[in-house]
């Protein structure tokens, strides 16, 4: 490998940053959340070396990251995302449009139908303007939520003016990790070349690109919830809900208790949610979209989904106080999905 010739004599600006995660089990140590920032900015701006980035992600991916680290990544990631929004949409001489609620989508759906898609469906029909995120592509044998949205109607849009014309027309606008932060994007493609996820994968959920004031995010693994809440507390977000979702997906399990961790108007807030069914259903031995959208046209039933849509859509109304309750939360929901059709 050929290194640039300025550093067989002086230290690159970023080698601090990966010893003071790398300096073994007594002397290293997290970044803090200013460092956090400082190294992210490197990476956005194209001033980190392959050898250098490789080693800072799986440094990280073994030590797992940290609230503060979290926090300056997504405040260093925001900063770069957002400078060529404003200037992408005042070239189309357009303003930032507003979204009520912000939904990452980075995992990908493996053993059962992306449900969670049409409780977004259904707030979009009653009014809630939602901003999607996400990736796809970077984990074999998953289906995307790129793939599923034209099937619902839903444009997968390519650039910010399109974006903010598809949110405003539609209530709903999704833009790829690819276009919103190209160098994210190329990150998470090395899922594959790396043989693990990266912190990227964790620092995108918490991206919020519109800043709405609601936050849905969803982890893999448990004890990721906790560290996401505390991030996103830490980057001020007042209405914000983790859960553990069903693949790693903002979707309720309806065969299990749902622990959501919040923040509810700036306080930090758990709830347990307990499980809708007493047994567990079988995955789906494949996938047909067929099948999926004529559950959702009301053709064809299936008890576990329908309860998936219920019971995701109740954590999300939760989330925009449209209920002062579980029980409330869940009438609504099962009411407007069972009233589908009628919705605009």
């Amino acid at each position: 490998m050929v290194m640039r010739n300025i550093y067989k004599t002086a230290e690159h600006p970023f080698a601090p940053f990966v010893r003071i995660l790398g300096k073994g089990k007594t002397s290293s140590r997290s970044l803090t959340l200013d460092e956090a920032r400082q190294a992210m900015a490197m990476i956005l701006d194209g001033e980190v070396e392959d050898v250098q980035l490789g080693a800072f992600l799986m440094l990280l991916r073994v030590k797992e990251e940290s609230p503060e680290e979290l926090a300056g990544f997504v405040q260093a990631s925001r900063l770069w995302l957002q400078a060529r929004r404003d200037q992408a949409l005042a070239d189309a001489g357009l303003t930032v449009p507003a979204a009520d609620l912000d939904w990452s989508s980075y995992a990908g759906k493996r053993k059962h139908y992306p449900w969670f898609l049409l409780a977004v469906e259904l707030l979009r029909r009653h009014g809630v303007r939602v901003f999607m995120h996400g990736a796809g592509g970077h984990t074999i044998n998953r289906l995307y939520t790129e793939s599923v949205l034209p099937e619902l109607g839903l444009p997968v849009c390519t650039n910010w003016p399109a974006a903010a014309a598809t949110l405003d027309s539609h209530g709903f606008a999704y833009l790829a990790l690819d276009h919103l932060c190209p160098p994210l994007g190329d990150i998470i493609g090395l899922r594959n070349i790396l043989g693990l996820r990266s912190p990227v994968h964790t620092l995108a959920r918490l991206l919020n690109p519109l800043d709405a004031p609601h936050v849905m995010q969803a982890i893999f693994h448990p004890a990721y919830r906790e560290s996401h809440q505390q991030a996103a507390s830490l980057l001020g977000y007042a209405n914000s809900c983790v859960i553990k979702g069903e693949g790693g997906e903002i979707e309720r399990n309806p065969d299990g208790l749902c622990l959501a961790q919040q923040i509810v108007d700036g306080a930090l807030a758990n709830e347990e949610w307990p499980a809708l069914f007493p047994l567990r259903h079988a995955p789906e031995e494949a996938f047909d979209l067929g099948h999926f959208l004529a559950v959702w046209r009301g053709e064809a039933s299936h008890e576990y989904g329908e309860m998936a849509v219920i019971g995701t859509l109740a954590l999300a109304l939760r989330v925009l106080k449209r209920a002062g309750s579980q029980a409330d939360a869940l009438a609504l929901a099962g009411d407007w999905w069972r009233t589908r059709h009628a919705a605009g």
